[in-house]
Order: structure tokens, then C-alpha cells, then sequence
């Protein structure tokens, strides 16, 4: 798989590392790179890449608010952060960027990042091509839960709901929550739509859990869940099926 990309960077020559980086790794394509997030917002649209390498301490705009404004898209690409900047961090994580990679940094430590991204991308791939009876369709994911990967798989999965910057994953047979730093969107590109479906801004409900519903919410055992005006005819098509 080649990953598409485009870098941004208003330091004319950290935005040259990064292209001579990219031009280097076999599975990445520099489809263009600018010195503003301004100029790249047309570039973005015209060649839609896989992976930007965005600054985030650019005039005008910077790379941080790009990140928010594309991640309102259905089809947002991934985001790999350069900056000489460490407190940023957290931040990164609000928009689901892959890594951050703080500057100076060399090529292990770029093609380390990049490795992420491609990983990322095929097994998202993956899930939205239709599989063959050869390849096996995974049955978990895994969250960042303070400093360890948890792998949880969909079978447990009762419902997910947002809260601010995290997710609590209620999972069955447990009292609490798996609490990720992470965003509704993105566990949502990684779920199975055949299992889940998005019916509220702040919920994520598995499918075969649900007990009773309603025209305005949803039963999953003792918990009751509204179901969102923009979700309401998603939720219709699927129920239909079934009655």
C-alpha cells in the first residue's frame, strides 16, 4: 500500500527534511507540500491524501486548527504532527492524529511514525473492502488506556459514550467503563458497522445488545438512550428488517 501525502510546513527547511523523507520511503507518495495551512486547504481537496505532515505553529492558520477543521470531514486524512513544541500533545490526540513527532527528529524516527500511518490505513482498508472467505476479519480493537494498549473485543462491547476528550467503552460483565483518551468518530471508523451503529452525538450501541426501542430511544438492559434527530433515520432503515 502507497499512502498518498502532503507537508506542511512554513520553515522552508523543515519542510524540505520532510519531503526529502517522504520521496525516500518507498511506501509514501509526496503529492505536494506547502509553507501555509491556507494554501494547502485547495491542494488537500484537489489530491485528497491518505497522510499529512503538518506543522502546528504556522501564521494565518495553523496546523492544530486545520486538523479540527478537517477532521469535520467524512473522509479526513490522517495527521502526523512536526513541531519543535511538546506541550501540543495532548492536543494531538483530540484530532486522532497518528504520532507526533517532535523536532529535530531523523529518519528512524519518521519512518517510525510513517510505519503507524501505513498500518493504520490498510487495516481501515481492510474493513471497508468486502473480505474473501481467505482473509479472517478481526474481532477487537485496541484502546490507549493510560499507558497501555488494552485489547477489547467487539463481542463485549455493550455501548460507547463520549465524554469530553475521552470515551467510556461499558463493556459486558463489567462495573465500570474502559475510560480512552480518544473521540466517538474515531472509535466509529474503526467499528464494524454490521455491529454498531452511531444513534446519538454522544453514543456508539452495539447492535445485538439492544432490548426495546422506542421512536425517540433505545433499551440496552436497565440503560435507556435517545436517539439523535440526524441518527433517527439510520436507525429507521435498520429497524425496518425487522419488522
Amino acid at each position: 500500500m502507497t499512502l498518498t501525502c502532503i507537508a506542511i510546513d512554513d520553515e522552508p527547511l523543515a519542510l524540505s527534511l520532510i519531503c526529502r523523507f517522504i520521496e525516500q520511503t518507498p511506501f509514501l507518495h509526496l503529492a505536494a507540500s506547502y509553507s501555509s495551512a491556507v494554501e494547502a486547504l485547495k491542494g488537500i481537496d484537489t489530491h485528497k491524501p491518505d497522510l499529512l505532515f503538518l506543522d502546528i505553529q504556522m501564521p494565518e492558520l495553523n496546523g492544530m486548527e486545520l486538523a479540527k477543521l478537517l477532521n469535520k470531514q467524512a473522509h479526513a486524512p490522517k495527521v502526523i504532527f512536526t513541531t519543535a513544541y511538546n506541550h501540543f500533545a495532548l492536543e494531538g490526540y483530540k484530532v486522532d492524529a497518528i504520532d507526533y513527532l517532535l523536532k529535530p527528529f531523523n529518519y528512524e524516527e519518521f519512518l517510525r511514525a510513517a510505519g503507524k500511518a501505513r498500518n493504520y490505513v490498510s487495516l481501515l482498508s481492510d474493513h471497508s473492502t468486502p473480505t474473501s472467505t481467505a482473509v479472517a476479519e478481526e474481532d477487537y480493537l485496541f484502546l490507549k488506556v493510560e499507558q497501555h494498549w488494552v485489547k477489547i473485543a467487539f463481542a463485549d462491547i455493550v455501548y460507547i459514550e463520549s465524554l469530553k476528550d475521552y470515551v467510556k467503552v461499558h463493556l459486558a460483565g463489567e462495573s465500570r467503563p474502559v475510560l480512552s483518551l480518544s473521540t466517538l468518530k474515531a472509535l466509529e471508523e474503526k467499528l464494524p458497522p454490521r455491529l454498531f451503529m452511531r444513534v446519538h452525538r454522544s453514543f456508539i450501541v452495539s447492535l445485538d445488545k439492544i432490548t426495546s426501542v422506542t421512536k425517540t430511544s433505545l433499551q440496552i438492559g436497565e440503560t435507556s438512550i435517545q436517539i439523535g434527530d440526524q441518527y433517527k433515520e439510520d436507525f429507521k432503515k435498520f429497524m425496518s428488517r425487522w419488522m
